[in-house]
């Protein structure tokens, strides 16, 4: 575990993370708790209906985004309210797990930056994983605890956007702090895995359409 310094300070931080497996969210969890803060996890809505889970995420304040037709709304101004407050609030960008054949970040999404940008005087900490897609392969549905795997988890510095925060959030200002979030927890990852990031981020709507004119040339 490293950068803990980054999330051990006073005040809102919202931490941003990669997300390659469905085992991150429990060493992501356990990696915030350490930095002696109580994080508060961004989720999809559908694990609060799992029994015994539900009623843990639910007693832990972890906060609930409903997915499609706009209704995710909801979530993301309980993470506002949170970081309002002065909390810990964790988002995995992606929305999912990626689907970059290399495990690295996709395409930043515009969430992230309203959060970012929702509240002054806010701290956004990169966060990389990496070495859960060993245990729990990502779409496969398999456990493979043995051998033994390393997982790193690791924080860096906060990212900068104090030069976004007094302008008006259009699309510009809004794609600009996305990708500067979303580039800096790509670098950190690039960093634990000791090999260069890609220039350019995934995005699987891409993908499909040059795989679907390959398929049909």
């Amino acid at each position: 575990m490293l950068g803990l310094e980054h999330l051990q300070v006073p005040g809102p931080v919202l931490a941003v993370g990669n997300h390659i497996s469905h085992l991150d969210p429990v060493y992501s969890a356990v990696f915030l708790r350490k930095s002696g803060r109580w994080p508060h996890i961004m989720a999809k809505a559908s694990l609060w209906k799992i029994p015994v889970v539900g009623p843990i995420l639910k007693a832990t304040q972890q906060i609930p985004v409903e997915r499609g037709g706009g209704r995710g709304q909801v979530g993301l101004d309980a993470a506002i309210e949170a970081l309002h407050e002065g909390k810990l609030v964790f988002i995995y960008p992606d929305g999912t797990i990626s689907r970059d054949p290399e495990h690295w970040p996709m395409r930043p999404r515009p969430g992230v930056a309203a959060l970012a940008l929702s509240v002054p005087d806010l701290r956004v900490v990169p966060v990389a994983i990496w070495g859960t897609q060993e245990i729990v392969p990502p779409y496969a549905g398999k456990f493979r605890p043995w051998p033994r795997k390393d997982v790193i988890v690791a924080a860096g510095p906060p990212v900068p956007l104090d030069d976004l925060r007094g302008m008006e959030h259009d699309t510009r200002v809004v794609r600009d702090a996305s990708i500067r979030i979303m580039t800096a927890v790509r670098d950190l990852l690039a960093e634990i895995r000791d090999e260069p990031a890609p220039v350019e981020f995934y995005d699987p709507k891409k993908a499909e359409r040059m795989a679907k004119r390959a398929a049909g040339s």
